[in-house]
């Protein structure tokens, strides 16, 4: 899987409170209309710039907070194909996956990226680009069962094809 879009940068410990406030999480179920705050918090503006395809870069401890599945499907729902950070909180980390949504881990990548580059990330071969800045990382990839997640879309999905 090649995932390939621009960047946008966010900082450390960036909570799932912050990923999408819980006065919206609570009012709906609708994931599209929750996708329309993603990140409200953190920058007003920030959901109805993303697009379908770009990557968030980001610091340490993303996605600490509570374990609802909530904020990685809003992410994923808002466009965002992968996110790129230096660390994870563990239950944000599985909730992702669960959603077919990519969370790779690279040391200090944060460091190397700037708002609009362009992101290339390798899921197969575990090479994250900026191409814009020509550098690449390298990181271990998913085995082989967590990539056929992926490939369908997270793990309800992957249950689902199991059937057939």
């Amino acid at each position: 899987m090649n995932l390939r879009g621009r960047v946008w940068v966010l900082g450390d410990h960036i909570n799932t409170d912050a990923i999408i406030p819980a006065k919206y999480k609570f009012r709906t179920g609708d994931f599209k209309e929750l996708a329309k705050h993603v990140f409200e918090d953190l920058d007003p503006t920030l959901a109805s710039k993303i697009s379908k395809g770009d990557i968030i870069i980001a610091g340490r401890n993303f996605g600490m907070g509570s374990s609802r599945e909530h904020a990685p499907r809003v992410i994923k729902e808002a466009g965002i194909s992968v996110i790129v950070a230096c660390s994870f909180a563990r239950i944000f980390f599985r909730n992702a996956i669960n959603v077919g949504l990519p969370v790779i881990e690279v040391k200090g990548i944060n460091k190397y990226f700037k708002e609009g580059d362009i992101a290339a990330v390798d899921l197969e071969k575990g090479i994250v680009k900026n191409e814009t800045t020509g550098i690449e990382f390298k990181f271990s990839p998913y085995p082989s069962f967590i990539m056929n997640v992926m490939r369908v879309g997270g793990l309800a999905a992957y249950r689902k094809s199991l059937k057939k």
